[in-house]
């Protein structure tokens, strides 16, 4: 079944450990909220099933609507529903990054700058050292363990852990699929008005699930395709038309590969789910495509998503944008 207690921990990081090449890894970072409450995040650094070398991607300039349905910051922990329109996370819906940009890194290695570690090192001792800082971790939450926490040594055992893609299992681990349920790590630097998302996924992970159990698809390929593999991305969108002009709202495509795309069978769909099929024809290497928004497709201008769907209606390329990317009328926004 889905994770049972899942939801986010908002609190300011106070210290970290790692763990080094113990069995199955974690870089463990110690939180405290606004009461004084601590409690752990247990980041996976390891796989337990083959390859063990984790995907990662780190967004220096994270500008997703997500960073604006959060819990206020220092809060504790918050429940999170399993269901799109919230704070809840979810790889390969909501559009958080592009999942073609992922690389693997190993737990840890002797060096600098070389491992999994000394990455989420750059993130978390940057949140530890800005008293601004405020930091979100998403995933399932633990408890009613012996009273003292086993890391950190406060009392009574807190925290939250599965804080990666959780969705798209194979083996014991299929158990714990489910949509909109995905970890990740969220910094707010107040300071330099920028956030910073840290998101972790496994390599037996799939990245075409289903909409209801997150179980991988049966006939669906394991992985997205590479970023130098993609045909049809997209490019841009005007979500917000001069005199807010319903129906004048478009969605830019390129053809970003050497042959021309047949476009029958493809869809936009936004962040309802809403499907908008493409026009008939075909797009020729290099050339973009305006699609005019309608028929019930919503670009709001508060934040959404817009996610391109194949003619075997699998997911191929998303975006997402902010309330404040879309906040000046008549702008077209890149991607």
């Amino acid at each position: 079944m889905p994770l049972q207690d899942y939801g986010v921990l908002a609190g300011r990081a106070v210290d970290r450990r790692r763990e080094g090449a113990a069995h199955t890894p974690h870089y463990q970072i110690h939180l405290m909220d606004n009461s004084g409450a601590s409690y752990r995040a247990a980041v996976n650094v390891l796989s337990q099933q083959a390859p063990s070398e984790l995907l990662y991607m780190v967004v220096d300039d994270f500008r997703h609507p997500v960073t604006q349905l959060l819990p206020p910051a220092g809060s504790g922990f918050t429940a999170l529903p399993s269901r799109a329109g919230g704070a809840s996370l979810d790889f390969v819906r909501g559009n958080l990054f592009d999942p073609a940009k992922m690389r693997t890194l190993p737990p840890e290695l002797p060096g600098v700058d070389n491992d999994l570690a000394d990455l989420l090192d750059h993130t978390v001792e940057r949140a530890i050292a800005d008293s601004t800082a405020s930091v979100y971790v998403f995933g399932q939450r633990f408890g009613d363990r012996p009273p003292e926490d086993k890391v950190f040594h406060f009392r009574p055992d807190d925290g939250i852990h599965d804080i990666h893609m959780n969705q798209g299992n194979t083996g014991k681990f299929r158990a714990d699929d489910g949509v909109w349920q995905d970890g990740g790590l969220l910094v707010h630097l107040p300071v330099e008005s920028r956030w910073v998302g840290v998101f972790l996924a496994f390599q037996s992970q799939s990245w075409h699930t289903d909409d209801t159990t997150g179980h991988t698809l049966p006939t669906a390929p394991h992985a997205l395709p590479a970023e130098d593999e993609a045909t049809l991305r997209i490019l841009a969108a005007l979500v917000n038309p001069v005199g807010h002009a319903a129906g004048d709202e478009t969605v830019t495509l390129v053809n970003t590969s050497a042959d021309p795309v047949d476009l029958a069978g493809w869809h936009l769909a936004d962040q309802q789910r809403h499907r908008l099929p493409l026009p008939p024809g075909t797009v020729d290497p290099g050339s973009t495509l305006v699609v005019p928004v309608h028929d019930g497709f919503e670009l709001g201008d508060h934040g959404g998503s817009i996610t391109l769907l194949g003619p075997d209606g699998l997911k191929v390329h998303g975006v997402a944008y902010t309330a404040q990317q879309a906040r000046r009328e008549g702008q077209t926004l890149t991607f």
